[in-house]
């Protein structure tokens, strides 16, 4: 039976914008400028922690100052994914349905990121995520920042506060700022910007890696990456990312195709590590500045695995409720309390940690 020539037509336009995404990375000038002059030098400087605690500590680092500017990797590093700043937009609004709306749109097997943050329990699929890449949420009244990179499978909350230098040494601690994207990339990962100082940061370190910022951390809120039918079972009164985001995207529908599970990657990285595939799933933390991976698939199998990494007594766990594996510290009186991981392809990670430690 053949097609009809209004539905051919229809047919090419789906296409044509499934692939604009992708080609974009490559094809489209980017606008957000780095300096590329020979004049530069190294400081260390102090820094604050970024954790919103209430209570400001300065960590001491290295950095590098290019034409006046600061960052801690090197510029030639960062490239232009295609899309100029803001070319994939973040939702700054967000909107959101029932569980029972959304079940007539998502299937049970949609994965997303999952949040309860003090009892309000929201999922954002990767449909919409996929798309827009950052949602500028807020939660009780407190902004959250849920970031996801489709080249890297990495979905990241932070809490987006930023204790720039002079208001800090002063006493203050900052403030929760919107996040857009740069339309840059370092080693494949998303490149965030903060729209206070324009500070560029990569989603991967959770850390400013360019401009005043530079240094600066955000802290990871706890998050899952679950299945959307394992969310509504846990969360029947949740709320789900409304696809009303103020921009038409043809949600459902995944630029990236098979590039998920296919080999390569679609930009370079600076670093390759053969302990696992390039695109295993892996969930990563730092402690005192020393990086490890724990590979989930290795605790689904174990159950529950006990490790000892910088001191931490680790339990990385199996949940079966939500399919996922979470990280716990137990501490010397026996109590546990959450760790919130980097969860990424491994390729994203030992690019960025290239002396991880791997438990598999």
């Amino acid at each position: 039976m053949g097609f009809s020539k209004p539905t051919i037509i229809i047919g090419i336009i789906i296409i044509a914008a499934l692939g604009y995404l992708v080609l974009s990375r490559t094809i489209f000038r980017n606008d957000f400028q780095l300096p590329r002059g020979g004049g530069t030098k190294t400081e260390t400087i102090s820094i604050p922690d970024g954790e919103a605690d209430g209570n400001t500590s300065f960590l001491t680092k290295e950095i590098m100052i290019t034409d006046g500017v600061k960052h801690s990797v090197p510029l030639s590093e960062i490239i232009g994914g295609g899309p100029p700043k803001d070319g994939i937009p973040s939702i700054d609004s967000p909107k959101f349905i029932s569980v029972a709306d959304a079940s007539k749109v998502l299937n049970d097997s949609e994965p997303g990121i999952a949040l309860d943050i003090n009892g309000t329990a929201r999922f954002y699929p990767f449909q919409i995520l996929v798309w827009h890449e950052i949602v500028n949420d807020t939660i009780n009244g407190q902004r959250v920042l849920v970031t996801y990179c489709p080249l890297c499978l990495s979905g990241i909350v932070f809490d987006p506060v930023v204790p720039f230098p002079a208001e800090a040494s002063a006493g203050k601690q900052g403030e929760r700022v919107e996040f857009g994207t740069s339309g840059k990339l370092w080693n494949s990962n998303l490149v965030m910007y903060d729209r206070k100082t324009d500070s560029l940061w990569s989603q991967i370190l959770g850390e400013a890696i360019v401009g005043e910022l530079t240094g600066t951390k955000l802290k990871v809120l706890s998050s899952d990456m679950v299945r959307f039918g394992d969310f509504k079972k846990l969360h029947p009164d949740g709320s789900v990312l409304s696809r009303d985001t103020g921009t038409t995207r043809f949600y459902g529908q995944d630029p990236y195709g098979d590039y998920y599970t296919s080999p390569g990657t679609y930009f370079p990285v600076s670093k390759k590590d053969n302990r696992l595939g390039d695109k295993d799933f892996i969930l990563g933390i730092v402690v005192n500045g020393k990086a490890k991976a724990y590979w989930p698939e290795a605790v689904k199998k174990a159950g529950e695995i006990s490790d000892r990494f910088e001191g931490k007594d680790i339990i990385a766990q199996y949940e079966k409720d939500i399919d996922a594996v979470r990280l716990f510290e137990k501490k010397v009186d026996g109590t546990v309390e959450r760790i919130n991981p980097f969860g990424s392809f491994w390729f994203s990670w030992v690019a960025a940690h290239p002396d991880t430690e791997l438990l598999k």
